[in-house]
This record gives C-alpha cells, sequence and structure tokens, in this order.
C-alpha cells in the first residue's frame, strides 16, 4: 500500500518591519510623516500621541541650532573612535548598506535605546533617513525586546526644519527589561551547550536551525511573538520571533546575519540572510519547522532542512523580498545542507540514493531527505522509488510510503 502525504506550503504569518515601527507576523502598523503645526503619530497599542511643535519651535532659538551642529560633530567623533566604530559595526550587514548619515543616525538611535532613553537629538533633519536608519538597527538586532517602535518630533523655524528628535517606544522599564534579559541569558546558555564558537561557520548554522525548531513551537497566539522573549521565555513564536532568534543566535557564536522580510506565499513574512564562510545564504528557521508546514499532519514535529542555506534563486521560488536596504545576491551552495550532507543529485544515482534510504530504513527508521538539481531529476526520483514502487529494493519488508515533496526545490523527503 503507497500513502501519499503532501506538504502545503502556504501557512505562514504576517512579519516585516514597516516605516517606522518594528512589526510583524500579524501585526502591521505606519507612522506617517506631517511636517504642519500639530506632530500626529500612532502607537503600537493604537493611542495617539501630540506633540506641538509650535512650542517646540519657540524652545529652539538660534544658539540651539548652533549647539546642534556642534553636538553631531561630536557624536560622530567622540562616541566610537573610528577604528572601533568600523570594528564594531563590521558584522552588522544592514547597517553597512547605509549612507554616512544614516550610519550616525543608526548609533546615535543604538546608543539611545542601549540606554532607554526618552529621547535624543538626532543628526538628521530627513524623516526618511530616520526611517531607513530604524530599520536597519531592527534588522541588525534580533535582541531588542524592549521596543516596539518610535515617534519622532521635527523642529522647525519659519517653516524650515532645524532640529529633530527621536524618542523610542518602550514596551517595559530598564529593570524589568534587566530581568528578562538575565532569564534570556539562562535559557540561551541551556539551548547553546551543543555548540562551541569555535566550530564550523556551518556546523553553528546547523545547530541553531535545529535547536531553534526543536525546542520552539510555531503558536500564532503565543505571547510577545514579535521578539525573542517568545521564543526563549515561552518556547513559542511566530515567524518574526524565530527570524530575531536566529540572528540573536548565530550572532553570538560570530556568525553575520540580518533579519529580512517579505511575502512567502503572498503572505508577510520573516526569516534571515546569513554568511557562511564569506558567502551569503538564506535561511528560514520558521519554514524548518514541520509543524508550521504541514499542521494537519498528524506525524511528530522534525526539522525540515529544505530553507537552511540556499541562494536566491531558490528562495525566489516562495519568497518575495520587501526589504528598505539591498540584499546581495546569494549563488554559492557549498553550505548548503543537501550539499554538505551528501544528500545533493546533479545526476541520476538511483543506487547512491537507495543506499541512504537503506541506511535510515536498517538503523530502525526515520526521515531521509535528498534533493536535486533539476525538475527532471526530481520527477525521476518519484516515478522510480514511488510509483514504480522500488524504493522496495533497499527498504525490505517496507508495506507503506509515507512521503512529502517540495516541488519548489526539488527536495523528497521519505519517513521510514
Amino acid at each position: 500500500m503507497k500513502k501519499r502525504i503532501k506538504m502545503a506550503f502556504g501557512r505562514t504569518a504576517l512579519a516585516f518591519f514597516t516605516a517606522c515601527f518594528l512589526a510583524g507576523c500579524g501585526l502591521m502598523e505606519q507612522i506617517e510623516t506631517f511636517q504642519t503645526e500639530i506632530l500626529e503619530r500612532e502607537t503600537h497599542s493604537g493611542v495617539s500621541v501630540k506633540q506641538d511643535t509650535e512650542t517646540a519651535v519657540k524652545k529652539a532659538p538660534e544658539k540651539k541650532k548652533k549647539k546642534k551642529k556642534k553636538e553631531t560633530k561630536t557624536q560622530e567623533e567622540d562616541v566610537l573612535q573610528k577604528d572601533t566604530e568600523e570594528e564594531r559595526f563590521a558584522l552588522n550587514y544592514a547597517y553597512q548598506t547605509l549612507g554616512n548619515e544614516a550610519r550616525a543616525v543608526y548609533r546615535e538611535m543604538l546608543s539611545a535605546v542601549l540606554e532607554q532613553k526618552e529621547k535624543t537629538e538626532v543628526s538628521t533633519l530627513d524623516a526618511d533617513v530616520l526611517e531607513a536608519a530604524y530599520k536597519a538597527l531592527c534588522a541588525d538586532y534580533g535582541g531588542l525586546f524592549w521596543i516596539s517602535g518610535y515617534v519622532y518630533t521635527q523642529y522647525t523655524r519659519d517653516g524650515e526644519a532645524v532640529g529633530m528628535e527621536f524618542s523610542p517606544k518602550y514596551t517595559m522599564r530598564k529593570e524589568e527589561r534587566e530581568a528578562i534579559q538575565k532569564q534570556i541569558d539562562a535559557s540561551v546558555e541551556e539551548l547553546m551547550a551543543g555548540i562551541s564558537i569555535t566550530d564550523s561557520d556551518y556546523a553553528k548554522a546547523k545547530y541553531v536551525f535545529e535547536i531553534l525548531v526543536q525546542n520552539v513551537d510555531y503558536d500564532s497566539n503565543a505571547r510577545n511573538s514579535q521578539n525573542i522573549i517568545s521564543v526563549f521565555l515561552d518556547r513559542a513564536t511566530v515567524c518574526q520571533g524565530y527570524a530575531c532568534a536566529t540572528q540573536y543566535l548565530l550572532n553570538l557564536l560570530g556568525i553575520p546575519g540580518v533579519i529580512v522580510t517579505g511575502t512567502a506565499n503572498g503572505e508577510s513574512h520573516a526569516w534571515n540572510l546569513v554568511r557562511l564562510d564569506g558567502a551569503y545564504y538564506y535561511m528560514d528557521t520558521t519554514w524548518g519547522n514541520s509543524r508550521y508546514l504541514d499542521s494537519a499532519s498528524q506525524m511528530e514535529k522534525y526539522v525540515n532542512y529544505n530553507y537552511l542555506a540556499i541562494t536566491s534563486e531558490e528562495i525566489s521560488r516562495t519568497h518575495t523580498l520587501d526589504n528598505g536596504f539591498p540584499l546581495p545576491e546569494c549563488t554559492h551552495m557549498e553550505d548548503n545542507y543537501f550539499v554538505k550532507e551528501n544528500r545533493y543529485f546533479t545526476e541520476w544515482n538511483p543506487e547512491r540514493i537507495g543506499a541512504l534510504l537503506a541506511e535510515k530504513w536498517n538503523a530502525g527508521g526515520g526521515d531521509a531527505s535528498v534533493k536535486f538539481a533539476s525538475q527532471e531529476l526530481y520527477a525521476q526520483a518519484i516515478a522510480y522509488f514511488i510509483t514504480d514502487g522500488r524504493i522496495a529494493d533497499y527498504c525490505p519488508d517496507i508495506s507503506s510510503i509515507y512521503y512529502l515533496e517540495d516541488k519548489e526545490l526539488y527536495v523528497l523527503t521519505f519517513h521510514l
């Protein structure tokens, strides 16, 4: 008897950064820019925050404008020495895509958020630069669990912008944040016990992918699902939480990575860009959770490796990027899971495929996945092993075949 279980690659959740808010799976808010007498912004909770800019302008005499220029210069020169600064942000992909003005604003924002300042003056008068810097900051730092967005105040004199303040929107007090960080640190230490900073880049990426899928469930009703609290403390999250946690853990292991956003099969989604052995790849930890992709299945959750270190061309078959910063063309295959584990086939070789199945069958069963370089090879494998039943040549006494098809990435998974 043959039983076919087909995987539907369509369940995702909303997860992306809007113009001025860190938003995600199930939530999207946007800040509009108004340069009028009343500056009005929507907060994450929907409460309106108003600032009388006419009054603010009166508090910004000519000497304040001069002072601002001096402070801006001081921030760029003295907050960090140039060499130290470049070293500090060398692994921050989104930061590296910014121009000099946006980089300065990024650093000012980061300093304010880490110190949990109520507001800080920034060295730009352009709301678009502010937005670009904030998007990059959120993409580079998956661990900023205490911030949900920002508002800004723009000061004008005689109709001309003369200053701008950035005000982060915090979800908790600093004391609570520090207490939660200690809990997160303890959880991370437990999860990361099986990997070392000296391991290979591929081993680190694979470990993080596996440990998150194995220990964290996908739950659209999870609390704090837009940040790493849901992952490390509640062990239940959505795609935004998975992407933030993936970036956070890989960064701890010295692997450069950034959170990317867009849509997957027509729904908003978040995943990661990572650099392994000097080359860029995409990872989608959410899609690594088999229960997310096939929630109706009666089978236990397992790690689906199809989206571990894949190319731009492959990710584009199901995902559409919608980031505020440029992304590289990922063409390398060396650290792809199937290539690394010798499960990638560029030519027809039924004996080697059969040997992989036999090894798993003789060991008591489990999941065996193989990937093909073309649709033709993929179709040939289905015809040979399933339609013609030749799997029985390698798995004696097998009475039923459970398998999953990934027609987009040409991956065939057998549950033996």
